[in-house]
């Protein structure tokens, strides 16, 4: 399960200066490379830009050469209604499997529901992948933001 539904996000270190995040933005699109996900945590010195994009490999080849620290991790996202409660059931889902989760973004998509995507260490990611799966929680595919 884990190839079939693992999906490639980038986390970017951004000193915290003025127009850093412009600076990745133009790389990004100069290389024609579409952001579908993003999530930024930032403290007074640094910040972490994590990025679901079209193209994984290109984006992180890309950010590379212009001198960005780029690490890939393995994430997965799941499909809710957008609706109270939804978050909670997926969370729900993997505490009663003992799974931490490091990490999560949303956003809304169409038709009412929402795009949840989480970290978990990796060791667990195949666990919190099939756990949801037999919960009836759908999986995204990576093709939904590769595409």
């Amino acid at each position: 399960m884990k190839q079939q539904f693992a999906v490639k996000q980038l986390s970017i270190f951004l000193e915290n200066r003025k127009g850093r995040l412009l600076e990745v933005t133009q790389t990004l699109k100069n290389a024609d490379i579409n952001i579908r996900a993003l999530a930024m945590a930032e403290s007074a010195e640094f910040g972490i830009l994590r990025l679901v994009v079209n193209n994984p490999e290109n984006a992180k080849s890309v950010l590379a050469t212009e001198g960005f620290t780029v690490r890939e991790q393995d994430v997965f996202a799941v499909e809710v209604s957008d609706a109270p409660g939804s978050f909670c059931n997926v969370v729900e889902t993997l505490a009663n499997k003992d799974i931490n989760i490091d990490y999560t973004y949303a956003f809304v998509g169409d038709f009412h529901k929402a795009v949840l995507v989480f970290k978990v260490s990796d060791d667990r990611l195949e666990d919190a992948m099939q756990a949801l799966d037999q919960k009836g929680i759908v999986l995204v595919k990576p093709a939904f933001f590769y595409s």
